[in-house]
């Protein structure tokens, strides 16, 4: 089916030019050719051709516009025609000639004749029937107004050239509205240059065709009446996505799979504790698994809620896919010890992925479900709370600052879950059915099999197989089937797991059962992620039943498969072998269905079978390859003949194929029982069915090949091509594919827009926004246009549950995604542009997420290189991109194009650099369908060729042909200029390269000069291949060149060269009836990235151009210029057209000194020199004298001039090198640095005149800004900054920021102030007894520090808020944007309804959340002092203190692959500091005019001095966390060693025993010399008492750069000056002193103090308080605050300003060598420095860490109430409890004291009056208590424990022969506990159940508690129920108070308790014996008692009876 249009001519144009014309129908557009200078007529005379999947529609539009056609400018249209094609329905064939119509609609004289047939469906391929094909939707729904769709639809007004291998949904009548809303206009005009393809210059080597904006802004103007410019986007700028003819594929650059290699990972986990643990009175000990491994906590005794904080760490160096199927398990274990095992409490399970794909890699602080997998129909069995952290190498962990955790413990909103997994998670029943597997390998030797055919003449097959599934840690196997290629097993595997199951994959495998080892065949992962939807509309898991291909080594058998590891699923598999049916449901469990089996053991059953035709019916499926290219063979190979073999499945597999499937049989229908093949062999490769058809030539015919150059053979595809076919049975499945295929096309589209945004944003070209809106457009049509084609899908029976949930799923998401598109799109702007990309970015992942079908339908072709029959290297390609459909759309992507494919080694031979080389370039054509669809399998090859058929057919027409022989030939030139390159590949061992480039093009080779010794080689080099011969059209290749390869080599003196890396590029093409100008050429020299292996290896600059030599031989190419400088030989330079342009610089080097300098070949350095080169000029340092003595240059600034380009981005890299001279005038490379961009070294001077109107326009925003804030403004005058004087100064934020040469006054508020400390209040109980204002002296640095925590945490928490809250915003804005789209009011009123509408119910939750936390904010929180606490390393907050000294890393010998281990790290040998310039030569005068500039300095003046000098180092260690444990028992025991220089400081004998976040608080003083000692290594490590000390991590400070920096690292400035305290200045200078330093080094005006507390520096005024106290109280007058009050604001100060490094810790990781990339830990530091010439600095501040307080806590027990009765009476069967109380806290279980006994208590009450005393040390900082104490018996040493403070009373039974029956129990934390209830009444569950409404009290506030207090315990439900209540008095005292008034125990003096008052009932037995015995006899007992009486009569007469009836007998019968 097909519709022809014939486009003849356009008559009556007008004036005279280029015309070009388009048609479209049904979105595919085609352009004509370009007609050039054409008058009044224009004879295009072409005709187009759709072919077209349904019946046209009679009301389907054609549309033909015809253009001027502009080089430079936008086409102008001239006018359109539009035509029904009702006539042409009905007609079939049509000729026309008709007016156009213009813009306005109106009818203009132009007119245009053409010629339509339309060729209904023809009976040709067989009968049609509708499913095969899916209508192309008609974009005019109803009621849609045409503008709805206008902007979505990027049709072909916007200028995208679209080829038919990307068709768009195109407007009909539509169009004819087109200008009548301002809405749709900017969408009509993209800014890329409208050009035909065929003219089309922009290739992908051009600049992109962006028209100034200039030019767009008139025509935005002309347009649309002053539309704003935010609207327009623009189309690609690539424009390979606009080639016509599109018939090459991309090919893929990287190299190497993945997932095969070993990394290093590292799997942390904390225990912090447990709670709820069910059971009564247990000893839990926590297990933790990773994979394999087990670690134990330690022991907790009787306690259900044990506290743990234990650390366990796992390394692991495996790769990735293993990693992450690791299953972690935590589990609790009650009483283990040596002899028992101990029973499971219960587990927690998750696997290592899930943890990975959190944020940051971890879960932090989070509460793990314990359930008991023993037992599923129980609940939960308790929580767990751990953190759990993943990390691979070069991951770094963010963690959240770890401080004192007084958040309440809330543990729902705190569940170990990934996001959107609910809390209460159901059991599941996961049931996998195995069906049967075909296509198996042989697994086993045939030699035996051989003997065994000979004796017994049986034949078997050589398999034995079974199938083995691992989910979730467990393993379940099916039976094995012996012998069989074919196996059908119908078992299903039962797996019982929670739903949903934290682990992301299911693992199946094929395995071979053998005696010795059971082999894998092959391996699939089912993502349970892809096979499931959790949304709303979601679906459970559900799979199947469908077949699973399975891949791994190649199938030939041998005993030791290298390649084994393919088969276990790790790495890509390289050969085909086999598929296996299976299905996967899940069912939810009813736990509380009482049939259900409660264990969750694997189960395997038998499964009902399926019938055959469940996964789709049989269909012939033809695949055809033309092999066009095979160049680039690498000779390592032999030249062996070579022939390449293409297989799918076992289909077109020679060698080791095995156990096809006769083909008669699979159309019959049979089930293949009969063993024999009726394959018959022929002699010749082919096969043949029974119709005398071929079905097959799988493989090409061995040819020799030929030699390249020294590396490469090719083989001598020239005008003959090879080519395959084979035809294969498949399930026809294509549906599944296609849709992957449509999804796969819309991400590959969005890719390469996102591509072209971020290059766009990179080089800074104008308008990426605009582009973005392009991508979002095309991205939101195709999204729309997915779900028209897939909601035509059609209902096959074979669909299983999945296709159909996965097909709605998809649609929703499409839909929603292109909802969203459209809504981005208007929300681009230039300021929201990152963040919208990142969106945009996650719309990517999504779409390849949804793209990748989990069910396999065809597998994918393989095609192997064979040299002498044995194979070498292989390609895979996935069968879903060559499938073919009739819908564009969902055509594979390189279906019939020609792709170029580079063939690599198999298996882990392709690694590495050894992989990287190229084992061939093939360009091979391919094309994958149905049999009865192939007509068009060569529709796409190159054009100009003929079939040749194979010799022995029988006349049949319909044989594909064995090889194409090409009748057309082009002859070309390329020229490849070859210019530079840079940031390349270190491959020598002195850190730099020789390299040189080769460059490869069909089958030509050639090499540029080698250059020595350098890593960004300027070649400047132009390579010439001649004759290079192209067969096909012309005109094809044009738009579609084949690609060169170019390869970057090091050549060596000895051996053959290494391989560097590679990039592609294609090249500008020319035909010979074309002009060699502008704008095409010359072509632009262009940037392509190198990629060595997986990784990019730097860029090369070069530009490519392919000259046709027309029949005048090379006459009319451009010429040449000859070698310009003979001495090189000839070598040919690039031309000047194609060279930058250059102009003069000027480079100033800044040499400051050298460091860190490594040993060269064993000799130390000792006089090193540094040289700069840069564009072959350069300049050398001076010479170090003694590099030991003083390591810095003697002369500062040296500088050269230099030619570089005008473009910045071309500018070469600038090396720094450094040699040591040796004596003898020998020099030595000691290292080499190259900065690649010297963009940030480039000074523009201010431009005069951008100047005033920068200030205005800044001036207005701050203006805006205050206006919102409050504060006043005044424009004229100064800036003022107030602070209130009677709040002491802090923390101040400047709304304005001004240029130099404005003034304005500010003042800023000072209640921003008052809130922050609000802030910091603990959350607490509203009615806690406010706290008193603390005295200064209980203060001290602590206080300072752990407030400052809080205020980090408060900022970080705000900074989190902040950001969901844009989020959410955002959210809601496009969810209205699309309620709004749908609303027919588009009015401003409509809008703000629906705003209120959707925002209302968010606010609501939200106001309801964050009431609680409100109350205590009203308290007045005490005004500690802040400092600043930076969770990261100084350096990276201040840009590491390189604002004009730079640090160069020197470097120096190979850079290691992957598998070497040479890091980065170990590769620099030293630093180089200084500092460079770089500017146009004739500076401004200005400059040079300013004051004090001193021409030796050039740019770089006030610099420092850099004689040596003396400084005082002093070294404040605050704390380490979360060390990596070194000892055995998973502790360490860290101490600090400190080495700066000469000076190392151990501080061994103060370790910290056990504890791996230890507080060390100590600061160390260092006398130190920059420059030769400036590099501060702080190290922990870990104490051993036999052996050396381990080094746990360590961190480097380079104080040189702190010290000179203008951010003045010295010491930082703290928020308040005071002479006296805690927070005492710390600075030798004063504020005042430093101030005056500063102004006078920035050459500032100023300071001048002013009266009234005022002072101004420059043109701002600080204004502050002048008064200060002394330590006496004495206040006195001072300018202090005001200096530091200017020091604080310093960045605002003009031109000199820079934020000053306030008073802060600063968190470092620390690191080991031996585990680069991976955090061993952090440690909390600061350094102040102070120059020994100045005033000695006072003592050091005292931050030893607190020593924690004594206190001594005394509980009395009054009484117990309603205490559940427990013994039945012996006697009286009364209820009735022997009571005593327990008491303890915390962590000092086994100093648990016990009341006495309340025997007999009938009502549950009991009377004690007994004293617990609790003495214990506490920190009340951190709110815990301190405990010390052996860990065992063998520890060397007390351990210290922190333990938070909770005092546990417990409420037992005694017995005395039997255990004592525990209760119940209640835990109370003494610092917020509920307030005990007056009276036993008021006393109920709640107290404990919820907490969170009470108001609670702190005894460390209180001091004295007394109420009652309910006792809990779970019944058998699991259940907390009431089991008791006590009255309990808590009274605590310090040490110094329980000395002065000491008390007794229990009731001894002094302070005795009086005895209690017991009723006597407890003593009945002893005081009244009668009267109980009379009771017990009359009331209860009378009856029993008689009855009991009775029966032993009885039974004492039978006794007598027996007794004497023998003796009676005797005397009978003697008769005596």
């Amino acid at each position: 089916m097909a519709l022809l249009v014939r486009l003849k001519a356009v008559t009556e144009l007008r004036g005279k030019g280029d015309r070009l014309a388009k048609a479209a129908f049904r979105g595919l557009s085609f352009y004509t050719r370009v007609l050039e200078n054409c008058t009044d007529e224009a004879r295009f005379d072409e005709t187009f051709r759709w072919p077209i999947a349904s019946n046209i529609d009679g009301n389907e539009m054609l549309e033909i516009q015809v253009f001027n056609y502009s080089k430079v400018f936008t086409n102008r249209l001239i006018g359109t025609f539009r035509m029904v094609l009702q006539k042409v329905v009905e007609e079939g064939q049509l000729e026309v000639t008709d007016t156009l119509i213009d813009d306005n609609n109106s009818a203009i004289r132009t007119s245009v004749s053409i010629e339509i047939r339309y060729q209904a469906m023809d009976g040709t391929v067989g009968t049609w029937n509708d499913g095969e094909f899916l209508e192309s939707p008609n974009y005019r729904s109803e009621g849609k107004g045409p503008l709805e769709t206008e902007s979505l639809l990027p049709g072909h007004r916007q200028g995208a050239a679209v080829s038919p291998g990307k068709s768009n949904p195109s407007l009909k009548p539509a169009e004819r509205n087109f200008r009548r809303a301002g809405k749709g206009v900017f969408s009509a005009m993209k800014l890329g240059k409208i050009r035909p393809p065929k003219e089309d210059p922009h290739r992908k080597q051009d600049e992109p065709a962006i028209l100034e904006a200039g030019d767009l802004d008139r025509k935005a103007m002309r347009l649309g009446g002053g539309l704003d410019l935010d609207t327009i986007s623009l189309a690609s700028v690539t424009a390979v996505t606009t080639d016509v003819s599109n018939k090459r594929s991309k090919p893929d650059i990287k190299m190497e799979p993945s997932a095969g290699r070993p990394m290093d990972y590292q799997v942390s986990i904390t225990v912090i504790e447990a709670r709820q643990l069910v059971g009564l009175n247990m000893d839990p000990v926590v297990c933790v698994e990773v994979g394999e491994e087990k670690k134990y906590t330690s022991m907790k005794e009787s306690t259900n809620c044990p506290y743990y904080n234990e650390y366990f760490v796992f390394d692991f160096h495996v790769p990735p896919d293993v990693m992450f199927d690791k299953v972690i398990r935590l589990s609790v274990i009650h009483s283990k010890n040596l002899l028992r095992s101990g029973t499971l409490v219960g587990s927690f399970k998750m696997d290592v992925g899930t943890v990975y794909t959190q944020p940051e890699h971890q879960f932090y602080h989070k509460w793990a479900i314990l359930s008991d997998p023993e037992d599923i129909t129980a609940g939960l069995k308790g929580y767990l709370k751990c953190d759990i952290a993943v990390v691979g190498k070069g991951d770094n962990i963010k963690t959240p600052h770890k401080a004192n955790e007084t958040d309440e413990d809330d543990i729902e909103g705190n569940l170990l879950l990934p996001d959107g997994i609910p809390p209460e998670r159901q059991w599941a029943r996961f049931y996998i059915k195995i069906y049967r597997a075909e296509g198996l390998p042989r697994m086993n030797t045939s030699l035996m099999a051989n003997v065994k055919k000979a004796l017994i003449g049986e034949n078997k097959d050589l398999v034995d197989p079974y199938v083995q599934v691992l989910f979730a840690g467990q393993k379940g196997k099916t039976s094995v089937q012996k012998s069989s290629y074919e196996p059908l097993w119908n078992e299903q595997i039962i797996f019982t797991e929670m739903f949903p199951p934290l682990c992301k994959r299911l693992k199946v495998q094929i395995r071979d059962s053998d005696k010795v080892n059971d082999m894998a065949i092959g391996t699939h992962f089912i993502d349970l992620r892809k096979i499931s939807n959790e949304g709303d509309k979601g679906f459970l898991p559900t799979f199947g039943p469908a077949w699973v291909n399975m891949y791994g080594s190649t199938r030939n058998y041998t005993l030791m498969d290298e390649h084994q590891d393919l088969n276990e699923g790790l790495g890509e598999g390289v050969s085909f072998r086999a598929r296996l049916l299976l299905s996967l449901a899940v069912e939810i469990l009813d736990t509380s269905n009482p049939e259900i089996t409660s264990s969750t053991e694997v189960q395997v059953e038998q499964a009902t079978p399926v019938a055959d035709n469940c996964t789709g019916k049989m269909e012939e499926f033809f695949l055809f390859g033309a092999f066009l290219e095979a160049t680039m063979i690498d000779r390592k190979i032999g030249d062996k003949p070579i022939n390449f073999e293409v297989t799918i499945g076992n289909y077109g597999n020679r060698i080791d194929g095995t156990a096809k499937l006769s083909l008669k049989k699979k159309k019959e229908g049979g089930d293949g029982k009969q063993e024999d093949s009726e394959l018959l062999q022929r002699s010749s490769e082919d096969e043949a069915d029974d119709d005398g058809e071929l079905a097959s030539v799988s493989s090409t015919q061995p040819v020799k090949p030929l030699i390249t150059d020294r590396n490469y053979f090719h083989l001598p595809y020239f005008e003959k091509k090879p080519c395959i076919y084979i035809k294969s049975w498949w399930q026809d499945q294509r549906r599944r594919l296609y849709n992957a295929n449509i999804m796969d096309k819309i991400a590959d589209k969005l890719e390469e827009g996102l591509n072209d945004v971020q290059e766009m944003m990179k080089t800074e070209k104008p308008h990426p926004e605009r582009r973005l809106r392009g991508v979002l457009e095309e991205l939101s049509s195709g999204c729309f246009r997915f779900v028209t084609l897939a909601n035509k899908d059609q209902s096959l029976s074979a669909r299983t549950r999945l296709d159909r949930e996965r097909l709605k799923s998809c649609m929703r998401e499409l839909e929603n995604m292109g909802q969203q598109a459209k809504t981005l799109r208007s929300q681009v702007k230039k300021n929201t542009m990152r963040d919208k990309l990142k969106l945009v970015q996650n719309f990517l992942q999504k779409l390849r997420f949804l793209a990748d079908e989990p069910q396999h339908s065809i597998p994918d072709i393989f095609i192997w290189m064979m040299s002498n029959g044995k194979r070498i290297a292989y390609a895979r390609i996935p069968s879903k991109d060559i499938l073919y459909s009739i819908v564009d759309e969902e055509t594979g992507k390189d279906c019939a194009k020609v792709k170029t494919v580079f063939l690599r080694l198999p298996g882990k031979r392709g690694f590495g650099p050894a992989g990287w080389t190229v084992q061939a370039k093939m360009e091979i054509y391919l094309w994958l369908g149905l049999n009865k669809q192939c007509k068009d399998f060569l529709s796409g090859l190159p054009c100009g060729f003929e079939e040749k058929k194979a010799s022995k057919g029988l006349g049949l027409q319909a044989f594909p042909p064995i090889s194409l022989l090409y009748t057309k030939k082009q002859v070309f030139q390329l020229r490849a200029h070859m210019y530079q390159a840079r940031s390349l590949f270190a491959a020598d061992s002195s850190g730099l390269s020789d390299p040189f480039a080769r460059v490869f093009f069909i089958t030509q080779g050639q090499c540029t000069e080698v250059l020595n010794e350098t890593l960004c080689p300027t070649w400047d080099q132009l390579l010439v291949f001649d004759n290079v011969e192209l067969y096909g059209e012309a005109h094809e290749m044009r738009d579609d060149p084949p690609i060169i390869v170019i390869e970057i080599y090091d050549q060596d003196t000895v051996g053959k060269a290494d391989f560097m890396g590679r990039t592609f590029a294609k090249p500008v093409v020319k035909m010979s009836d074309e002009e060699y100008g502008p704008p095409r050429f010359p072509p632009q020299l262009e940037y392509y990235q190198i990629y060595r292996g997986n990784s990019t290896a730097g860029d090369l600059l070069a530009a490519f151009e392919l000259l046709q030599i027309g029949p005048a031989g090379k006459s009319d190419l451009p010429p040449i210029d000859g070698p310009t400088d003979m001495e090189q030989g000839p070598i040919l330079p690039v031309p000047l057209g194609i060279r930058p342009v250059l102009s003069k610089y000027r480079v100033e080097i800044l040499f400051w000194g050298l460091r860190d300098l490594k040993r060269v070949n064993l000799a130390q350095v000792d006089r090193p020199r540094v040289d700069i080169e840069c564009a072959g000029k350069g300049v050398q340092s001076a010479l170090i004298q003694n590099y030991k003595k003083n390591p810095n240059f003697s002369t500062l600034v040296k500088w050269f001039e230099v030619d570089l380009p005008e473009n910045e981005l071309l500018h070469p890299p600038l090396n720094i090198r450094v040699v040591d001279c040796r004596a003898f005038g020998r020099y030595t490379l000691v290292g080499s640095h190259a900065v690649s961009s010297l963009r940030r070294f480039i000074h523009r001077p201010p431009d005069k005149k951008s100047q005033h109107w920068n200030t205005a326009a800044k001036l207005l925003n701050g203006y805006l800004a205050l206006a919102n804030r409050g504060p006043y403004y005044r424009l004229p005058g100064e800036i003022v900054i107030s602070m209130e004087p009677e709040v002491p100064i802090k923390k101040m934020e400047t709304m304005v920021k001004l240029e130099a040469n404005s003034d304005a006054v500010v003042k800023v508020d000072m209640s921003e102030e008052e809130k922050e400390k609000k802030k910091k209040k603990k959350k607490g109980g509203g009615e806690e007894i406010e706290e008193e204002e603390p005295d200064e002296s209980m203060l001290d640095w602590w206080s300072k520090y752990f407030a400052s925590i809080e205020t980090m945490k408060e900022q970080l928490r705000q900074q989190e808020a902040a950001a969901a809250e844009a989020e959410e915003k955002e959210e809601l804005e496009i969810a209205e944007e699309i309620k709004l789209d749908d609303s027919p009011m588009k009015g401003s009123k409509g809008q703000a309804k629906t705003k209120e509408k959707v925002k209302a119910p968010k606010e609501d939750k939200k106001k309801k959340q964050q009431q609680p936390p409100e109350a205590p904010e009203k308290k007045n929180k005490q005004k500690i002092d802040e400092l600043k606490v930076y969770n990261k390393e100084l350096e990276m907050e201040f840009d590491s203190f390189e604002d004009w000294l730079h640090t160069f890393s020197l470097f120096r010998g190979k850079i290691g692959d992957n598998d070497e281990t040479t890091t980065e790290e170990e590769r620099i040998v030293g630093r180089f500091k200084g500092s460079m310039c770089v500017y146009k030569v004739p500076l401004p005068d200005d400059i040079t005019k300013e004051a004090g500039y001193d021409p030796n300095f050039g740019m770089f003046q006030g610099i420092p001095n850099n004689d040596p000098i003396n400084v005082l180092v002093r070294v404040y260690i605050v704390r380490a966390t979360d060390l990596h444990p070194a000892d055995i028992n998973g502790k360490a025991d860290p101490y600090i060693a400190i080495k700066l220089g000469k000076t190392d400081i151990k501080d061994k004998e103060n370790y910290i025993s056990k504890q791996l976040n230890p507080i060390f608080g100590k600061s160390f003083d260092i006398e130190a010399t920059f420059p030769v000692e400036s590099m501060l290594t702080v190290a922990v490590y870990d104490w051993d008492l036999v052996g050396s000390d381990d080094l746990i991590g360590e961190t480097k400070i380079d104080l040189e750069n702190r010290y000179y920096s203008k951010h003045r690292a010295t010491c930082g400035i703290s928020q308040i000056y005071s002479t006296h305290g805690y927070n005492m200045w710390r600075d030798p200078g004063k504020p005042t002193q430093i101030l005056s330093k500063l102004c006078k080094e920035g050459k500032v005006d100023g300071p001048h103090y002013g009266p009234p507390g005022r002072v101004k520096v420059a043109n701002r005024v600080f204004t502050g308080p002048r008064e200060m106290e002394d330590e006496n109280g004495q206040k006195k007058q001072t300018d202090e605050h005001l200096a530091l009050a200017v020091l604080r604001h310093w960045e605002e100060i003009p031109r000199v300003g820079c934020k000053l490094v306030p008073e802060h810790v600063e968190t470092r990781p620390l690191l080991n060598p031996d585990k680069p990339g991976i955090e061993q830990g952090r440690l909390e530091m600061w350094v102040d420095m102070f120059p020994m010439d100045m005033p000695a600095p006072g003592p050091a501040i005292d931050i030893s860490p607190r020593k924690p307080k004594r206190y001594e806590l005394r509980v009395i027990v009054w009484n117990t109430d309603e205490v559940i009765l427990e013994d039945d009476d012996f006697f009286t069967g009364e209820k009735s409890s022997d009571i005593f109380v327990r008491g303890w806290l915390k962590g000092q279980q086994e100093d648990k004291q016990d009341t006495d006994v309340h025997y007999h208590s009938l009502t549950g009450e009991g009377n004690f009056n007994w004293r617990y005393v609790f003495p214990f040390d506490y920190l009340m900082a951190e709110e815990k208590i301190v405990i010390s104490k052996k860990e065992s018996m063998f520890s060397w040493d007390e351990t210290e424990y922190k333990i938070p403070a909770r005092l546990t009373l417990q409420v037992w039974d005694a017995d005395h022969f039997s255990a004592d029956d525990f209760l119940g129990a209640i835990e109370l934390d003494l610092n917020r506990f509920p307030r005990g209830a007056k009276t036993a009444k008021q006393c109920s569950m709640d107290m404990v159940t919820n907490e969170g409404d009470l108001p609670l009290v702190s005894i460390f506030k209180q001091k004295r508690v007394k109420g009652w207090w309910p006792f809990v315990a779970r019944n058998e439900n699991d259940e907390l129920e009431l089991t008791g209540k006590v009255e309990a008095e808590l009274h605590l005292l310090t040490a110094e108070e329980a000395e002065k008034s000491p008390a007794g125990l229990a009731r001894n003096e002094p302070d005795p308790l009086e005895k209690p008052n017991r009723p006597d009932t407890s003593f009945i037995w002893f005081l009244n014996p009668l009267k109980s015995v009379k009771y017990l006899i009359c009331t209860r007992y009378k009856w029993l008692i008689i009855k009991i009486m009775l029966a032993l009569l009885l039974l004492i007469m039978v006794g007598l009876f027996l007794y004497s009836m023998p003796g009676y007998m005797v005397k009978k019968l003697l008769g005596a």
